[in-house]
């Protein structure tokens, strides 16, 4: 890579960083609200217009959420180990709830239901690949918010990267559903990041190549990869609705700040869809 080249990439390395920590605190005071309560898109702003009712009321605007900070920790642990360590990595997030670790001021505000389980499985002693709740009702998007740090980090196979996509939700989402659309995610960013004219078609065929190899359930694989999740964006939790919904934000605007807003402006999980974003 030349001088030139190689500084432009770490410049969107950044900007891929920094946009997740911007979102993030975007949707904070957007948080559980639906889409038809919110500002015009125009208006979103970190401090919303007079008479809104904001979430998180005592959180300054501009701060980032658990989803900030839990991907912060996994690029601390991914930088310090130089690779994906589950133990390191599940021992930055049980200091990020009990000492707010990454957080803004080590506050933690935000904690999702599953994750704070999960957590709990963890200080108990539970390994982190068994400590992520694996049941149908157990795919939050709480292992995607914070996977963009592997992708922006890994420079080896799309396997490997999609592997370790879908390790890194293990200690807290350990169903196959959540881990393949970690992956997705992943091999989405590389391709943005590569260029590709269609990045998330992309993703999609690189994903059903490799999937065999890396014994991605096909009818996970499938709920994720549905086309008809197009039309059901709701900003939701959940975490297939919660990528869909990126996608649309990323597919209908042309700008960062527009793509934040339009996240946001989908309502509910509001800081997360637009962290993804």
């Amino acid at each position: 890579m030349s001088g030139d080249i190689a500084g432009a990439h770490l410049d969107r390395l950044a900007g891929s960083l920094t946009g997740l920590l911007v979102g993030d605190a975007l949707g904070v005071p957007y948080e559980f609200h639906s889409a038809d309560s919110l500002p015009p898109v125009e208006l979103i702003e970190f401090q919303p217009p007079a008479g809104f009712r904001r979430s998180h009321g005592s959180v300054l605007p501009g701060t980032w959420s658990d989803d900030g900070a839990q991907a912060l920790v996994l690029l601390d642990s991914l930088l310090v180990q130089e690779g994906l360590d589950l133990e390191h990595f599940s021992k930055g997030l049980l200091r990020w709830m009990a000492e707010g670790l990454c957080a803004v001021d080590g506050k933690v505000f935000d904690v999702g239901i599953q994750t704070s389980r999960a957590l709990g499985r963890l200080a108990a002693g539970i390994p982190p690949r068994q400590a992520g709740p694996a049941g149908e009702r157990d795919n939050g998007n709480g292992s995607l918010m914070r996977v963009l740090p592997v992708a922006l980090w890994h420079q080896g196979s799309d396997q490997e990267l999609a592997l370790l996509s879908a390790e890194q939700s293990l200690p807290t989402h350990g169903h196959m559903r959540s881990r393949i659309a970690c992956a997705l995610y992943s091999l989405w960013v590389r391709c943005v990041l590569a260029g590709h004219r269609h990045p998330w078609e992309e993703a999609v065929g690189r994903l059903r190549l490799i999937a065999p190899a890396l014994e991605m359930d096909a009818q996970e694989m499938e709920r994720v990869l549905d086309p008809a999740n197009a039309e059901r964006v709701q900003g939701s939790g959940y975490v297939v609705d919660s990528l869909w919904s990126a996608r649309a934000a990323v597919l209908e605007t042309s700008s960062f700040d527009a793509c934040v807003r339009r996240a946001v402006a989908l309502g509910n999980d509001t800081d997360t869809t637009a962290a993804i974003a």
